[in-house]
């Protein structure tokens, strides 16, 4: 009876998680800051990037994987940020702790919303890499994984980033760019990991991004770095710390943040 209880219980709580994501949809997907910081950065980013990539003699299959990879790592990472300081800024977030609504439903469905956001958009790039160069997928599932692992690992770092008890979202994205910016240039996005320096090399692995990028890269019939199997396990391992720390992180701060 209590194991039944518990799974009743779960299911409830994951339904209420869905139900948060699609209150993120509708409310938070469009608003500016998201589609900014979101979309219209990483793809300035990119466009400048990839004028330098090219003068190098890199082919379409080196250059679309890091775009696809600086597209799911903005997107996913972006929706996580803004929604808790909106959320206090317009008083709605102590109504929602008041719901009978766990605060790891409340945390999940903001990583879901990014999940969702990061791996919708990150269709665009690939479909264009697929209609505007000749670069193309060899291993489809490996991309699967790497995009959807991937998503979840930077959602819930984006998460994690909003616990501070502020209501300006302008303060949590200084912070959301202070770190995600020095985590970019260090995991391969813009060069291959070999061919860095060793200390960047030496940074790497503390980035969820290095992992997918890896993935993404093998997915283009590129060498990885790292063996799948470790890119696999540590997305995944990055994915659960990162919730489990945005998890603790917002429920030492809530009552601040009222």
């Amino acid at each position: 009876m209590a194991g039944r209880d518990d799974r009743a219980l779960l299911a409830e709580q994951f339904g209420a998680a869905l139900v948060v994501v699609k209150k993120n949809a509708m409310l938070y997907y469009l608003r500016p800051p998201v589609l900014i910081f979101g979309v219209l950065f990483p793809v300035f980013f990119f466009l400048a990037f990839a004028q330098g990539r090219g003068r190098m003699g890199l082919t379409p299959a080196e250059i679309v994987p890091g775009m696809l990879a600086m597209a799911l790592w903005f997107t996913a990472s972006a929706v996580g940020p803004l929604v808790t300081p909106w959320e206090r800024r317009a008083r709605t977030y102590e109504r929602l702790l008041c719901c009978p609504v766990s605060l790891g439903a409340l945390v999940g469905g903001d990583i879901l919303s990014g999940l969702f956001f990061g791996a919708g958009f990150s269709l665009v790039p690939l479909v264009l890499g697929r209609v505007l160069t000749d670069a193309r997928l060899v291993h489809w599932p490996l991309v699967a994984v790497g995009i959807t692992l991937g998503a979840a690992a930077f959602s819930a770092l984006g998460v994690l980033l909003a616990a501070p008890p502020v209501s300006s979202p302008s303060q949590i994205m200084m912070l959301s760019n202070l770190v995600r910016l020095p985590l970019l240039f260090i995991s391969g996005v813009f060069a291959p990991l070999e061919s860095m320096p060793a200390w960047a090399r030496g940074l790497a692995p503390v980035s969820p991004l290095s992992y997918a990028v890896d993935l993404l890269r093998r997915g283009y019939g590129q060498e990885g770095y790292f063996p799948v199997c470790l890119d696999v396990a540590a997305l995944a391992g990055f994915a659960a710390l990162l919730w489990l720390g945005a998890l603790w992180f917002h429920r030492r701060t809530r009552a601040r943040g009222l």
